[in-house]
Formats: structure tokens, sequence, C-alpha cells
């Protein structure tokens, strides 16, 4: 089951379950769809994975399976002049 992490590991952005724009790779590591196309060119800088957009758990099931609240922030991985 995804994890569904709270936030972009480059800027910090909140990514709550439903945001349209999540991406995520396939370790799961998640940014936002600005930090994705502007700044990692669609590949996540941890793993070399493509990053895509997460799905969302439909509101009714996160009461029984809850997104993570662990925050990931690596802002000196995601430098644009990488």
């Amino acid at each position: 089951m995804l994890q569904l992490r709270p936030n972009c590991e480059c800027c910090n952005k909140d990514l709550p379950p439903d945001a349209v724009d999540a991406r995520i790779c396939s370790f799961e590591c998640t940014f936002c769809a600005t930090c994705a196309d502007s700044k990692l060119a669609g590949k996540c800088p941890n793993c070399g994975g493509e990053l895509v957009a997460r799905p969302r758990r439909p509101a009714p099931k996160l009461a029984r399976f809850p997104a993570s609240a662990e925050r990931i922030f690596k802002p000196e991985g995601c430098r644009a002049d990488e």
C-alpha cells in the first residue's frame, strides 16, 4: 500500500492525500509537480526512476488506511543545475 507521504522532498510543499499535483517514483519518493517538472525533469534524484502522478486514495479508505505523517525533506538533492 502506498505511503502517501505528506510533502515534497524538494520544496517541502504540503501534499495531502488528495493532491492532484503529487508525483512519485517506484520507491514512493514524493515531489510536487512543479519540482518534478522544473527541477528534476521527471526523474527521481534518489533512484533515477520516472516520476508519475501519485494515485489518490478514496476518502472513505483514508480512515482505515491513513496517509503517512512522516515528512522527508532533502532540498540538497533537488538543485535545478544537477
